[in-house]
């Protein structure tokens, strides 16, 4: 009887850390993602630079990559390859370190940021500017949003 109640435990402690594995990678990719986005965080305030990937100043994609670079993971430079390199978010799904990108000036995701919670984002915005935050609620980046994305991992 006895070997068969530690049998029985050790069954039920398998199964639970089995079950835990299965949600393993879905925690290490939010946590990748949050990490990414309080990078992103800190570079408020930094100017905006055309091609600039470091503290010195950036644009919008350069921002994602130096964040994503901070937890050793390596994006691509550019807008489109970014879009190309990450997957689709759902709206509702959008979790902080997704990317969002935007259609400005005429241009298909021309723009990308890095969701960081609450219906708000950092980004890097044009020239003139620093590195800040806006909200997807404002009728600007309402009307331009064109899709939330998120790095594979």
């Amino acid at each position: 009887m006895r070997i068969n109640r530690l049998s029985l435990a050790a069954v039920g402690l398998i199964v639970l850390a089995l079950g835990g594995c299965s949600s393993a990678p879905k925690q290490a990719e939010a946590d990748v993602g949050a990490s990414a986005a309080r990078h992103a965080l800190e570079m408020r305030g930094k100017p905006y630079r055309p091609g600039g990937s470091s503290p010195r100043g950036f644009d919008c994609s350069g921002l994602v990559q130096y964040s994503y670079a901070q937890v050793n993971l390596r994006l691509p430079r550019t807008t489109e390859a970014q879009w190309a390199s990450s997957k689709a978010v759902a709206r509702k799904e959008i979790r902080p370190g997704d990317l969002l990108f935007f259609h400005q000036e005429g241009k298909r995701n021309s723009h990308v940021a890095i969701y960081f919670g609450d219906n708000r984002f950092v980004h890097a915005p044009s020239s003139g500017k620093q590195v800040s935050t806006a909200s997807l609620g404002d009728k600007y980046w309402s009307r331009h949003f064109a899709g939330a994305r998120r790095p594979v991992l």
